[in-house]
């Protein structure tokens, strides 16, 4: 019997240490990603904002403002950001594909690992930009090394560099 009894206060006091952790989060910073797939956000103000892992595809983000926001990982696919400012944005691990970007302020951007393949960089500014393991296609670094300059100030990584430009 005392054993039993034992095993019975021992479940239910894991029982009760379960609920207190589950009710707890773990990580305070933590949010669920935001789908914004899409959506029409033409000149929202997203600046500083923390968007990890948002789903932001097919949408119109025709002059949205995403100056130093945190789009790692985020999913931008077909979207339509002319006119956007990107300037200090953290884009590592993003997806860009098929995105016009004309027009553009893309200055400073951390675009590490991102993948680019379609998108539009006409009369883009990359002044700064960390394009570190990017993927993109040859025509897209012919044009970007045109124009490329600068060094992002998160990286210390020259633009040119970063893409490769001979």
């Amino acid at each position: 019997m005392p054993n039993q009894r034992f095993t019975a206060l021992f479940t239910a006091a894991i029982i009760f240490m379960s609920a207190i952790l589950w009710a707890t989060p773990v990580m305070a910073d933590w949010t669920h990603p935001l789908s914004f797939s899409n959506a029409e956000l033409s000149g929202r103000d997203f600046s500083g904002e923390s968007l990890q892992a948002s789903e932001l595809s097919n949408a119109n983000m025709e002059l949205t403002n995403f100056s130093n926001a945190d789009l790692r990982g985020a999913v931008l696919s077909a979207s339509v950001m002319t006119k956007a400012n990107l300037h200090g944005a953290n884009l590592t691990y993003a997806l860009v594909d098929q995105v016009n970007l004309t027009g553009a302020d893309m200055s400073d951007a951390l675009l590490v690992e991102a993948l680019l393949l379609g998108a539009t960089f006409e009369n883009t500014n990359i002044e700064g930009a960390d394009f570190t393991d990017a993927i993109l296609d040859g025509v897209q670094i012919k044009e970007l090394c045109e124009k490329a300059s600068g060094v992002n100030s998160k990286t210390s990584v020259e633009t040119r560099y970063s893409l490769g430009c001979r």
